[in-house]
């Protein structure tokens, strides 16, 4: 098959009978078949164009070129670290619970808040790298050190969500004079 496939094209497969393109991929389509459920078609897989809708001009998702990248970072610069959650917290959900009581709660997985709080500690580690290659004059370069240092200790909260206690947040430690 030629013809590339948008999102909402009906298709018939001869195995998995009909279906509708859900999603693109790099490598092919995902479709959900009415008897089957979702499958992940290659390109060249044999199919029937039922009704076929134009793709969008934009074919590879931000999600993608990120797992793509980060895929790369880990293999060839070992720059991607493996946090992993708690053991406890795997599969539970976040309930946020406004005050209100006409507003609804809101849940979130967990795995995905933590994924957003790791993504900060590696960004503050990233920028602490960068304000230290920095041009900068060293008294603001320990200005600005010690503000990062603060929002490590403003993020301590979070790591109860930490399997491993050498990836958790430092804020300064403090020492007891004699």
């Amino acid at each position: 098959m030629n013809t590339l496939l948008g999102i909402g094209s009906r298709i018939q497969h001869d195995e998995f009978g009909n279906g509708v393109v859900i999603n693109l991929k790099s490598n092919g389509y995902i479709v959900t078949f009415l008897e089957q459920g979702v499958k992940i078609l290659k390109f060249d897989a044999p199919l029937t164009i039922i009704e076929a809708i134009e793709p969008d001009s934009d074919l590879v998702s931000l999600f993608d070129v990120e797992q793509s990248l980060g895929r790369i970072l880990q293999r060839w610069a070992d720059q991607t670290e493996v946090v992993p959650l708690g053991d406890k917290w795997k599969g539970g959900k976040l309930i946020l619970k406004p005050g209100r009581t006409d507003l609804s709660s809101k849940e979130i997985p967990i795995d995905a808040f933590f994924h957003k709080i790791v993504m900060v500690r590696d960004r503050l580690r990233v920028l602490e790298q960068r304000v230290n290659a920095s041009n900068m004059d060293d008294e603001e370069k320990v200005n600005i050190q010690q503000y990062i240092t603060r929002i490590y200790g403003s993020l301590t909260s979070f790591n109860v969500l930490f399997k491993n206690q050498h990836q958790q947040f430092v804020g300064e430690k403090t020492s007891v004079e004699a």
